[in-house]
């Protein structure tokens, strides 16, 4: 099996990964302004809200499986994508979050800490959010040499995240609940897999 050299993952494979990460904005910015034949049907605001967050959504269960694919093809440059998809959950996430407090709440920030407090799915949403930020913030190479062990400790956050996640699309859908299953169910997988693959290395 063959393995692409540093320069290619750096100038070739990375950038790539970039643009088809970015992608999904790029539809979506197409989508707001209506150009090239792209909108956003009758209801912008909540068609924005979806698209964003599943786009979130997949790229955090992405994440969590590239470790498992290094793992299971020995390609250990894919591992270099990790730092790089996360921060785009992050993006996505935010992108989310700023759509519920613009448009959608005006910011009205009475109505956004009432449904903060008292809306169960929104809670879990603004959990995921500060835990991605704490990521973000400490995902630099800086950071993890002040953190030293503790770093790895803190970023195993991600697979609460990935939780969160999962259990905020599940509330927030309420009646059909198919997609979200299909997500919650590739979480168990990937989390499962890491769990083995943990008592493996213990073993």
């Amino acid at each position: 099996m063959s393995f692409p050299t540093t320069r290619q993952v750096r100038w070739l494979i990375k950038p790539a990964w970039f643009l088809a990460c970015l992608t999904p904005f790029t539809w979506l910015t197409l989508a707001v302004f209506e150009l090239a034949g792209l909108s956003l049907g009758a209801d912008p605001i909540e068609e924005t809200q979806h698209f964003i967050g599943i786009w979130a959504l997949r790229l955090l269960l992405i994440t969590l499986a590239l470790t498992p694919i290094r793992l299971l093809t020995a390609q250990a440059w894919v591992i270099q994508l990790r730092r790089m998809t996360g921060l785009f959950v992050l993006f996505y996430v935010s992108v989310h979050f700023l759509n519920y407090l613009v448009p959608d709440q005006g910011l009205d920030w009475g109505a956004i800490v009432e449904d903060i407090v008292e809306r169960p799915f929104i809670t879990l949403g603004t959990a995921a959010l500060t835990c991605l930020i704490m990521l973000g913030i400490t995902s630099t190479n800086g950071w993890r040499r002040r953190l030293g062990r503790r770093w790895q400790k803190l970023h195993r956050l991600v697979y609460v995240v990935g939780i969160l996640a999962c259990t905020h699309f599940w509330w927030q859908v309420k009646l059909d609940t198919l997609e979200p299953t299909v997500y919650a169910g590739i979480l168990a997988v990937l989390l499962g897999s890491r769990i083995v693959s943990y008592k493996r290395s213990k073993g």
